[in-house]
């Protein structure tokens, strides 16, 4: 397995894979992996010939009192764990490589970014569109595979793609979660034993929504209320949102008639974490 650490070195051996006509599937990450990863790079590697893996934690998608210095890393580890996932190629660039001291030009999606998340978050998704972009100039990926769990960037990358040409086709990879629900995040790291527990109220939400909508309820203020409501009992978790959107265009609906989307995020002492599912009636 290869380690390569700047952008330049990146490139040029992208441009050696492509010439030599391999198909190329890519894995972006920030690292600290989990089986969510795991299974991206997995569904990932038997599309392509070489599986390029990305480590890097973004500086431009946190903002100024988010958790940029203290989110986990552990890079021997995740080189283990690349290895042992079939990864031929791990990029790892420092972010001074990556991004100027004086950059000025961004990507930024207007419209799928608006709510959810990028409500909360705001220039969130500029980061976002941002490196994952850069990502595809270094990697030129044939194939790209990006997680579920992340609804909202899931889109908009897929939208990104779309608007701007991109050369790279878009897999969705299904979320990943623990025996008990709770969906796998880096960020689970930062739950203590008790907290770990009330975590599982995300879960228990969408599992009610989803049982509520297949014995006929539409009406999005009678199911928001009702996850509201359970994860309410929590004490340790604060409610950032819950929304129900249209899966394709993530504008707000107020029935569930199509394919809905319900996402939320919900503060579990000072840990985000998000969620979400598909409803279909």
């Amino acid at each position: 397995m290869e380690i390569i650490r700047t952008p330049q070195e990146m490139q040029r051996r992208a441009l050696e894979l492509e010439r030599a006509g391999h198909m190329v599937g890519f894995v972006p990450t920030m690292g600290f992996l989990h089986d969510g990863h795991l299974s991206l790079m997995h569904l990932a590697r038997s599309r392509c010939d070489v599986l390029v893996a990305s480590i890097f934690v973004n500086p431009a998608q946190f903002g100024p009192n988010e958790d940029l210095d203290a989110y986990p890393r552990d890079f021997a580890r995740d080189e283990a764990l690349c290895e042992a996932a079939g990864v031929d190629i791990v990029f790892y660039p420092e972010p001074a490589s990556m991004y100027a001291s004086d950059a000025s030009v961004w990507i930024d999606e207007t419209r799928l970014s608006q709510g959810l998340c990028g409500a909360s978050r705001p220039g969130h998704f500029r980061g976002v569109c941002t490196v994952v972009a850069k990502l595809f100039n270094l990697v030129r990926p044939d194939v790209a595979v990006f997680g579920e769990k992340d609804a909202q960037q899931l889109r908009i990358i897929e939208r990104m793609v779309r608007d701007l040409d991109f050369p790279v086709e878009i897999v969705r990879g299904p979320t990943v979660r623990e025996a008990d629900g709770l969906a796998m995040s880096s960020r689970n790291k930062y739950l203590d034993a008790s907290q770990r527990r009330d975590a599982l109220c995300l879960k228990r939400s969408l599992d009610e929504v989803t049982d509520m909508v297949r014995q006929g309820e539409r009406q999005v203020a009678v199911l928001r209320d009702a996850m509201a409501d359970g994860i309410g009992k929590v004490a340790a978790a604060a409610i950032d949102y819950i929304e129900f959107v249209d899966d394709a265009t993530l504008v707000p609906v107020q029935l569930v008639e199509g394919r809905t989307l319900v996402a939320m995020a919900v503060k579990i002492g000072p840990t985000r974490l998000i969620d979400n599912a598909v409803l279909e009636p």
